[in-house]
C-alpha cells in the first residue's frame, strides 16, 4: 500500500491514532452545542434553586437572580475548561498542530 502524504496512513509504522486538539467533542459540533447548552441550563438551574432556598431561608428576594447569573457564568466556564467553546478554523493568531516526520517517529 501507498503510504499518504502525512505518513500517517496505513502501513506508514506510525499507527498509532493522533490527538485532537480539539477537545473531548472533536468533530461532533451538534454534541458540543448540546453539551454547552446543558452546561448553562443546567448551572443556571441549579443556582436558582439554591437562591431561591436561600431567598427563603434569608427572607431576601434577590439571591435567586444571583444564583442563576452565577450559574450561567459557571457553564460558561466549564464549556471553556472542557474546550467546547474552541472554533474548528484556525485564525490568523492560532498556531498550526505538529505533525512528525518519518525520521522522528523511528527514534522513539
Amino acid at each position: 500500500m501507498r503510504k499518504d502524504a502525512t505518513g500517517t496512513g496505513p502501513g506508514s509504522g506510525n499507527d498509532r491514532p493522533q490527538p485532537d486538539a480539539r477537545g473531548r467533542y472533536g468533530d461532533a459540533g451538534y454534541n458540543a452545542g448540546l453539551a454547552v447548552f446543558s452546561y448553562i441550563i443546567g448551572g443556571i438551574l441549579v443556582w436558582s434553586l439554591i437562591g431561591w432556598g436561600l431567598d427563603n431561608l434569608l427572607g431576601t428576594r434577590w439571591l435567586v437572580l444571583a444564583g442563576g447569573l452565577l450559574g450561567a457564568v459557571g457553564g460558561f466556564y466549564l464549556s471553556h475548561k472542557h474546550n467546547l467553546t474552541r472554533s474548528n478554523t484556525s485564525g490568523p493568531g492560532s498556531m498550526p498542530e505538529r505533525r512528525r516526520g518519518p525520521e522522528e517517529s523511528s527514534r522513539e
